[in-house]
């Protein structure tokens, strides 16, 4: 996925190298709730200052799996990659909705498998 270039430096200009927990872990937590799940651990987040893989990486712990995401901020517009596992049901209008609006995403790609009984691909698209 791709956020606003503006999004992304306003985020992250603003806070520097030592991004806010809050800021992303909040996003995390709104999205989890979003989707009415339940927050296992976490939600934790922190900057990453290695040269080829600077950004924001966050992760909670759901009852049902987990929800990482990274984002790379070294190349404009940033680029997000974000995974939500679950074994639970999932609204995936509410998932794509909430990341359009907490990241002004330009555009993605979106996939879903099922992992219960393999690694089998059940629907991808873009938006």
């Amino acid at each position: 996925m791709n956020i606003h270039e503006h999004q992304a430096k306003q985020i992250l200009k603003k806070y520097g190298a030592v991004v806010p927990e809050g800021i992303f872990a909040l996003t995390v937590k709104d999205l989890v709730e979003k989707v009415g799940m339940k927050i296992l651990m976490g939600p934790h987040a922190t900057y990453v200052d290695t040269p080829g893989n600077k950004g924001v990486t966050a992760i909670v712990g759901i009852e049902t799996s987990h929800i990482a995401f990274h984002i790379w901020d070294e190349e404009m517009p940033a680029r997000l990659q974000f995974d939500l596992y679950t074994c639970g049901p999932l609204d995936k209008e509410i998932v794509i909705n909430k990341v359009k609006e907490r990241f002004a995403v330009v555009s993605a790609d979106y996939r879903i498998f099922d992992r219960e009984t393999g690694f089998v691909l059940l629907e991808e698209g873009t938006f």
